[in-house]
Order: structure tokens, then sequence, then C-alpha cells
């Protein structure tokens, strides 16, 4: 046996035999297949210096090569190999990889998972043996890996960009990543590597983002998903990266059921697959575009400059119109371009002339046209303002050679900010190409450009100064929630809820049980006031609905508004257990919310936060995070919500004590995550608050798997 393969008898192979190997086989390779052509002819043009085999079992030459029978007879050391051939071959091959010692392997060949429930089967078998015999296996429905780095391609369609840089692109569609690529290279941005993962029946994008922390050629990683597939790894990834310093840029597209999972649930109605990945990013730190050109243009900013995290952005242009259009594209960015400081404007004063304006954007007006050293005086005072993290220049950088004003100003401007402490960046005004020329031309003038103009450009610099405030700490989960027990029963009714809240130190309204309309009158005046009558029944998740709640109710009414109740539900609901009336004191003051936990398939537990009562179906006005959290988290949370002037006394209205609530709300979550993994959902709406007083008025948890009869 191979002494490669004893090496990784217990464990799998580091990536590096993947994604740099020093032998490669191509399997399956033949000169009448456009792949095998495709992936020869791109290690010749990327410039491989390793060893390349093929492998056919008719022997011969291939690709003027001559021709292995098996990967078993090459007799050398292979680090990977290419698969090309047929999926019901994929078995036989495998097993020869396996027996060649072959630690890595790329795999082309379609016809798994993607095709149904029978590819799904024969993709399963595949990741059985991939991790019985210890190897790494990109794909298989993939493209393969291209390392810009080393000069080697495992890539079987045209090599989509040839330029060099310090961005990786980890792609589930090998296409798309050709796609991504092919303008990052029109934009002037190189490339690290590119890797696609296709049906990811081992190595998944997750894996491939802890890779790329670590490979000191990387500088940015930008990922393209369809879905989301070992979250944990790429969580702790995601940490390790924003620790490191590294950005990841996020664009991902599809939708999961999970908000049909809890139907039963308004929570159901905020949270989706869409809008957990969202809050996932939040956390992690990962920047989260919707558009190939906002990850081209964001990569391509962050691997040249980093902001400083607690600056403002300045921006300059030769334009009053292109300063007004860069601020109206901030504010849709959520960019500010805050006023300058009175130091600033004041020497900003003596530099304009007199009809100038010192002002964020600043225009320099036409006096910059005889006058190109505004450019560069202008820069140099924005540059003395500690406040200050990132100066813009709006201006285009030529494409051809030119002489005259615009080499002025690019020189100008190259001068001021290779000068300055404070990161600049040259910003095009419309989207255009950035040919070797300009290129050439920013790198001799030590430029930092874009050329994707101002809209891209201006969402670019937000999605950079968000992340860079995010760094250097790295996020943690907030914190652990405490376990129930397990002799805490599952709740199945809002009463079995509510009382479960209250074992999670969450403040819950007072209740008692009524089983008949004496009882009821009895409760009632025993709150000294009005009070609330709603139906108790494992059956009916919104009372309403049914006629099952009475509010402000008095307590001489409190035994006739029993039984009208009981007769609305039986009327609508006669197949409901009941179990009796809850009568509670009316609440009549405060702010309503909805606090929610719905469990995603991928992330797991999410928990949200939003505008309660009947208002949350209307508005939607909601934020998300990830379980566990803290209070920290939670003020955030608030503050992020549109609705959230209401918790201030708006117009009025009561000041609710903000950390009090954002503890209970933790808790809530905490108490979520204490029932265990066959929770899909758990739901307190409303949560009053007002002032001090924090209380859940009703709650709801729906399982994924029925509870057992009740004794």
């Amino acid at each position: 046996m191979n002494a490669r393969l004893n090496a990784h008898a217990d464990a799998p192979a580091s990536l590096d035999g993947l994604l740099r190997p020093r032998a490669i086989a191509l399997v399956g390779a033949t000169e009448r297949s456009r792949w095998s052509n495709g992936a020869f002819a791109n290690l010749g043009e990327l410039g491989y210096a390793g060893q390349v085999h093929v492998v056919n079992p008719r022997g011969g030459h291939i690709h003027g090569l001559r021709a292995a029978a098996s990967c078993r007879a090459i007799g050398e050391p292979v680090d990977a190999a290419l698969l090309m051939v047929p999926a019901h071959a994929i078995e036989d091959a495998f097993g020869d990889l396996h027996e060649a010692g072959i630690a890595n392997a790329v795999i082309l060949t379609s016809g798994f998972a993607e095709t149904g429930e029978d590819g799904a089967r024969r993709q399963a078998t595949l990741a059985g043996l991939a991790r019985q015999h210890h190897v790494n296996l990109l794909g298989p429905n993939c493209l393969g890996l291209i390392n810009y780095i080393d000069r080697i391609a495992l890539w079987t369609i045209g090599l989509p960009t040839r330029l060099t840089g310090n961005v990786a692109l980890i792609s589930q569609s090998g296409a798309t990543a050709s796609y991504i690529a092919d303008h990052a290279g029109r934009q002037g941005v190189g490339l690290s590597y590119i890797v696609s993962t296709g049906n990811e029946a081992d190595l998944s994008v997750a894996r491939l983002v802890d890779y790329m922390v670590d490979d000191e050629a990387t500088r940015v990683i930008c990922l393209f998903l369809e879905t989301t597939r070992d979250t944990a790894t790429l969580a702790a990834a995601a940490r390790r990266a924003l620790a490191a310093g590294k950005p990841v840029v996020a664009l991902k597209i599809g939708t999961s059921p999970v908000t049909a999972k809890a139907a039963q649930a308004h929570t159901g109605s905020l949270v989706g697959d869409d809008r957990v990945f969202d809050a996932a990013c939040r956390q992690l730190g990962i920047i989260r575009v919707h558009s190939i050109d906002d990850l081209v243009a964001t990569a391509a900013l962050l691997s040249r400059l980093r902001p400083r995290g607690g600056g403002n952005v300045a921006a300059i242009a030769i334009s009053g119109g292109i300063c007004e259009i860069a601020a109206d594209r901030a504010e849709a960015s959520g960019l500010a371009l805050p006023e300058l400081s009175v130091r600033s404007r004041d020497a900003l004063g003596d530099v304009l002339p007199s009809f100038g304006t010192p002002h964020n954007p600043l225009d320099l007006t036409g006096a910059a046209i005889l006058d190109p050293a505004l450019f560069a005086r202008s820069i140099e005072v924005l540059d003395q303002d500690p406040e200050i993290g990132l100066i813009a220049c709006l201006y285009d950088l030529p494409t051809e050679p030119r002489h005259g004003y615009s080499q002025q100003v690019i020189q100008q401007v190259g001068q001021a900010f290779s000068a300055a402490s404070t990161p600049g960046v040259l910003l095009s005004i419309a989207p255009r190409p950035v040919p070797d020329f300009s290129r050439m031309l920013a790198e001799h003038h030590g430029l930092v450009y874009l050329g994707v103009g101002l809209d891209r450009g201006v969402a670019a610099i937000a999605q950079a100064q968000w992340w860079a405030r995010q760094h250097p700490h790295s996020p943690q989960p907030s914190r652990a929630a405490l376990p129930a027990g397990e002799d805490v029963q599952r709740p199945r009714s809002e009463r079995e809820t509510l009382d479960f809240l209250v074992t999670q130190g969450v403040p819950v309204v007072p209740a008692r049980m009524a089983t008949d309309p004496v009882q009821a009158q009895a409760h009632a005046a025993s709150f000294n006031g009005p009070v609330v009558l709603k139906i108790a029944s494992p059956d009916i998740a919104h009372k309403s609905d049914v006629g099952g709640v009475r509010l402000d109710v008095a307590v001489e009414e409190a035994a006739d508004a029993y039984q009208q109740l009981r007769h609305a539900v039986a009327s609508a609901r006669p197949d409901a257990r009941i179990d009796g009336v809850l009568v509670s004191p009316m609440r009549r003051h405060g702010i309503e919310l909805l606090v929610g936990v719905v469990r995603d398939p991928q992330w797991g537990p999410a928990l949200a936060v939003g505008l309660g009562g009947v208002w949350v179906e209307l508005f939607k006005d909601s934020s998300l995070r990830l379980l566990p959290v803290s209070a920290e988290d939670v003020l955030a949370m608030l503050d992020e919500l549109r609705c959230s002037a209401l918790l201030d006394g708006y117009r009025g209205g009561p000041v609710v004590d903000r950390r009090w609530l954002a503890e209970v709300i933790a808790r809530i979550g905490d108490a979520a995550l204490a029932l265990g993994p066959d929770l899909a959902s758990l739901e307190v709406n409303p949560l009053l608050a007002s002032g001090g007083r924090v209380e859940a008025l009703d709650g709801l948890v729906v399982w994924n798997t029925p509870a057992e009869p009740a004794r």
C-alpha cells in the first residue's frame, strides 16, 4: 500500500494536497471530451509546474502523454485526481484512487443528488466512501478549482480570468463562479483561488472558508451560496476570519420552508431562511450582498484597503451634482456622510475659492479645473481630521493614455493619498471596465481605484465601514442557556407555557384557571379590577379567532362573560379539548411586543422581536438573531426596530426600561433553548412593557413531534 495513504489512515488529508497538488491525475482523460481537453489546456495556460498523469483503461497516448490504465498503474505519488468518468463508473474509480493512495479528488460528474432520490443514494454512498478512506472529495457535479497563486488548475471549462490577486472565490455553482471571476477580471480584481463545490457530498463551502482564513495569499473571501450546509463549521470559520481581519463577503440566493413549519405561530410571518441567514451574517461579521456587482465591488475595495472602523467617510468631487448623487446613494446604503468638524471647515475655507462651501460631500467647484492641486490640498485637510476614517475621491480614471487635465488630477490625488494616513479610494462616477492601462496607472500613482460607479462604490464603502466596526472583535456565542431539567414536561397549552417561562425567570401576568362561572367570578374579584378571560385549550393556538377572548370584563360581569366565551368556542371548535378559562388582570397601558423563536433547519433556533398584538402581521417590523443572545444583543435588536421610538415615550406614551426589557427577552430565548431540539417554535405575544414592568401576557409552544397524551 502506498505510504501516502498510510499517512492519512486516521484523519482526513490536509486540503493542501487538493489546493496545492504537486502531482495530478486526469482520470477518464480522452481527446474526445471537451472536459478533458479543457482541463489539460488550462494546466498549460496557467503554467502548472507539477507532474500531470492521464488515466484511461484503454491506455495509449492522450494529450501527448502516455496514459496509465488505472491510478494504481501510475506508480508514482499523486496528490489529487480529477474524475471525468460516467456516474456508474465513479465507485470503481474511487476504489482505484484508494488503492493508489490518492487522498484528494475532484468529481466533475453529474447525476447524483441533483437528479432525485436515486442520485441522492448514489451520492450518500460516495460520501461514505470518502469518509471511510479519508479522502477530501470536491463535488460531485462541480467544475473544479483554480489556484492562481501556485498556477494550478483542476478546472474543466475556459479560464475566466488570468489576473492573480488576493480574493478567494468559493461557489456552489461553477458556472456562476466563472461569471463572477470574469466580472472581477474586467474590474481589475485578481483572484487567489476559485473553488466550485457542486453538490458538496464531502467538502463544503464552510471547510474551504476555514482553509482560506489561514491562507496567506488570500485577503478577502467571497462566497456564492445556494444554500448553507455545515453551519457550525461556517460560523466558527467566520469568527476566525473576523478575528484575523479577513472579510467574508457572501451572495446567497434561495429560501427554505421554515415559515411553514411555524404556521401556527405569528413568528412564522417574521422568520424565513433568508432573514435567518441575514441574522447569521450580522452576528458573524459576514458581509451580505445581493448581486454579483456588489460582491465584486465590495471585494475589490477590501482587497486593497481597510477603512478605520470608528471613522466617518468624507467624499470630494468636482461637481455639485455628483456630490448630491453621492449623498443620496450614501443615505440609501445606510452610509453616514456627517458634517465636517469646525476645524476642517475653517481649514477648507482657506483652500476653496470664495464661492465654495465646505461641506460633506465636498464640491471643489469649477476652480479645480484651473487648479488641479485643489484636490491634493483638500485631501490634506481631510486627512488631518481625526473623525474621518476614509476619504473617497469621485473621479474617473482614464482607460487609455491621455495627457492634460485628467493626468494632472490623477497625479495630485495620487500624491495626496500616498502621503495621507487616512485610507483613500478613487471611485468612478459611472460603471466602467478597468483595463490594463487603468490598472497600471492606478498602481503607478499608488491609488486604490474602483471602476464600479457611484451606486456600487458607495454601497461597497458602506459594507466596508460596517465590517470595520465589527473587526477586531470576533463575535462569540452570547451565553449558554440554562437547562430546564429532565423532569420538565412539555408545555402544551398557554397556561403550561407561561408556567414554564416563570421557571426560567420570565415575569408573567397573574392568571387563575376557572372551570365554571362561579370560579370565574371569584377569580375576577380577587384581582380587584377589570379582567381578561381567555379560553385554555391545547388545540387552539389563536384564541381570538374563535371568540375565545374577552377583554376589560368588570368583576360583576365575569360569570356571564365566562358562559358567552365557552358558548362561542364550542360553536367554532366543537372538537377542541378545553381545560377551562384563564382569568387575568386587565393590563391597559404599555407597548405590546412579540418575542418568538423558530427553529431554522440549517442554523437552528432564531429569535424574532417585533411590534406585537395584531400589528405583527401588518407591519412585519422585526429584528432577528440566532440563539443564544445576551441582553446587549437584544438592546441592539430593539434599536433596529422601526417602532423603536415607541419604547421611549413617543407622544406621551410610557417610557420603557429597555435594559430590563432586553434581559427578559434574552431569558425567553434561553427558555426556548432549554426546551430542546424538538421545539419548533416558542412565542410570547404580547410581551407587555410599561416603565419598569415587563410581563408575558400570552404564550404558545409548537413542537416538531407530537406530544405524549396528557395523563
